[in-house]
C-alpha cells in the first residue's frame, strides 16, 4: 500500500506516486478501451479447462470459475499486520483474532487477503520467527471456517539480503524488509514453501509480489541481473509457485505501485490460472485513468482482474469515490480486496473506527457494497 505505512502507534506518510513513477495510461492492444464486453463464462471451447487445485478455481478468459464450471467473483477485503509484525499487531502472540474473520463474513466478504513479510518465514533470515508460519496458517485457516477464501500476498522483502534486522520504516531500503519495487531471489524460496504447503488448499490464491514500481514491463516480467539487487520476475515467481505441482489461481500486481496493468497485454505471464492486481489510491489514481490502466482488460479475454486494494487516503473522504469505484468493478466483472480491515483514519484508509468493527465512512461503503451481492 503506497500511501502510508503503519507502524504500532504511528502513521508515516509515504511520498505519493502521481502518475510519473512508472509508464502507462494507455488502453492496450486492440479494441475500444470503453467498450464492455460480457464476459466469456466457464465453457471452454478450445482444449480442456486447466487442472484445479482441490477446491479451488481456474480461469477461463476474463472469469474466474469454481471447479464445477460456475462463475465466481471475489468480494473483500485486505487484513494487514502480519507484513510489519511476525505475530500480529496487538495480539499478544495468537496472530490475527478469529473474531475478525467472523466480523468480515458478517459483512459478507467471501475472501480475505493477507499481507506477508518474507523475512518472518524464511529461515536463515534474520527476522525470521519460527513460529510465522503457524501464525499464518492459523489465519487461513480461521478464515476458512468464517467461509472465506485466503490471498497470501508477499506484500514485504528484503531485496535479496536476509541479513536485514529491521522490518519497517522507509520503502525501498536494502537494509529494511519492507516495500521493495520488486521480488528478489528469496521470493523465490518464498514462494517454493508457500506454494508447497497450501497447493493442496484451491481456497488459497497466491498474490507474487506487492505493488511493482520503477522498473520496465520486460524487468516485471522476466526480471533482471544486476544493478542494486537480482530482480526476480513475475514469470518465474509463476514458474516456481507451478513447479511444487501447485495448480492454485495466481495473482500478479502491475506497475505503479500495482495500479497500472497497461503492459499486461503485451506482456502477459505465460501460464494458466492468473489474474492480475491493479491498486487504484484516490487523490492520485481519478476515474479518468481507471480504463487505461485496468478496465481495458475487460474487453480484451486475455485474464480477469482483481483490485487487491483500493481507497481514498484523503483526510476528507466521503466514500464517494469507492461507491464510483465499485460501481466501475461491477460493471466490468472486476473481483476487489478492500483496503483495510484496520481500525484507524481516511487517511490509511480504514474501513473500522474501532476494534468493535464499527464500519468507518469508507467502510459503510464497502460493507453495504458486500451485503449487495449475492
Amino acid at each position: 500500500m503506497r500511501l502510508h505505512r503503519v507502524v504500532p502507534g504511528l502513521f508515516t506518510l509515504y511520498i505519493l506516486c502521481l502518475g510519473a513513477c512508472d509508464p502507462g495510461s494507455t488502453a492496450g492492444a486492440g479494441g475500444d478501451p470503453n467498450t464492455i464486453v460480457p464476459p466469456r463464462g466457464c465453457v471452454v471451447t478450445t482444449g480442456s479447462a486447466p487442472p484445479v487445485a482441490p477446491g479451488g478455481y481456474y480461469t477461463n478468459g476474463t472469469t474466474v470459475c469454481t471447479a464445477d464450471g460456475v462463475p465466481h467473483l471475489f468480494h473483500g477485503v485486505a487484513r494487514p499486520s502480519l507484513e510489519w509484525d511476525s505475530q500480529g499487531e496487538g495480539s499478544d502472540g495468537e496472530g490475527i483474532p478469529a473474531s475478525d474473520f467472523k466480523a468480515m463474513a458478517g459483512w459478507h466478504a467471501n475472501v480475505v487477503r493477507i499481507a506477508m513479510n518474507q523475512d518472518f518465514w524464511l529461515q536463515g533470515a534474520a527476522l525470521h520467527d519460527p513460529s510465522y508460519p503457524a501464525t499464518i496458517d492459523r489465519a487461513v485457516q480461521d478464515a476458512k471456517a468464517a467461509g472465506m477464501d485466503v490471498i497470501l500476498d508477499l506484500h514485504w522483502s528484503d531485496q535479496g539480503n536476509l541479513g536485514v534486522t529491521d522490518s519497517g520504516g522507509m520503502q525501498d531500503k536494502p537494509t529494511i524488509s519492507n516495500q521493495q519495487p520488486m521480488a528478489d531471489v528469496n521470493s523465490e524460496t518464498f514462494w517454493r514453501e508457500v506454494a508447497t504447503k497450501y497447493k493442496d488448499d484451491g481456497h488459497v490464491l497466491f498474490e507474487l509480489y506487492n505493488e511493482p514500481h520503477n522498473v520496465s514491463w520486460d524487468v516485471w516480467l522476466n526480471g533482471r541481473v544486476g544493478g542494486a539487487y537480482t530482480v526476480v520476475g513475475m514469470q518465474q515467481l509463476y514458474n516456481t509457485v507451478r513447479a511444487t505441482g501447485a495448480n492454485n489461481v495466481v495473482i500478479a500486481g502491475g506497475l505503479s505501485y500495482a495500479f497500472d496493468l497497461s503492459g499486461v497485454a503485451n506482456n502477459p505471464i505465460a501460464g494458466y490460472n492468473v489474474m492480475y492486481a491493479s491498486h487504484p489510491y484516490y487523490p492520485q489514481d481519478p476515474q479518468a485513468r481507471w480504463v487505461g490502466a485496468f478496465g481495458y482488460l475487460a474487453n480484451q479475454d486475455i485474464a480477469p482482474v482483481i483490485l487487491t486494494e483500493f481507497g481514498d487516503g484523503t483526510q476528507a473522504c466521503t466514500g464517494d469515490w469507492d461507491s464510483k469505484l465499485i460501481q466501475f468493478m461491477d460493471q466490468r466483472q472486476i473481483s476487489w480486496t478492500a483496503w483495510a480491515w484496520w481500525a484507524g483514519t481516511c487517511s490509511f484508509p480504514a474501513l473500522l473506527s474501532d476494534w468493535d468493527y464499527t464500519p468507518s465512512v469508507q467502510g459503510a461503503v464497502v460493507k453495504a457494497a458486500l451485503r449487495a451481492y449475492p
